[in-house]
């Protein structure tokens, strides 16, 4: 069972490393997952409700 994508989120902040959102819709987010060194490690994909009301008002870890 894989963790809930707002826990992967947390995760990797608490690691230091950044993460952004690339595209999001009614249904679907895809956020990157960056190294704290900006490089792109992979991508996360979800329909998960509560990520995407998550994003809807926070879409990255960095500063604008």
């Amino acid at each position: 069972m894989t963790e809930p994508p707002l826990i992967t989120l947390a995760r990797w902040e608490e690691h230091g490393a950044i993460w952004r959102t690339r595209s999001i819709t009614e249904t679907e987010a895809v956020v990157e997952l960056f190294t704290c060194h900006g490089e792109l490690v992979e991508a996360l994909r979800s329909d998960d409700p509560e990520l995407l009301r998550y994003l809807a008002t926070h879409s990255r870890s960095d500063p604008d």
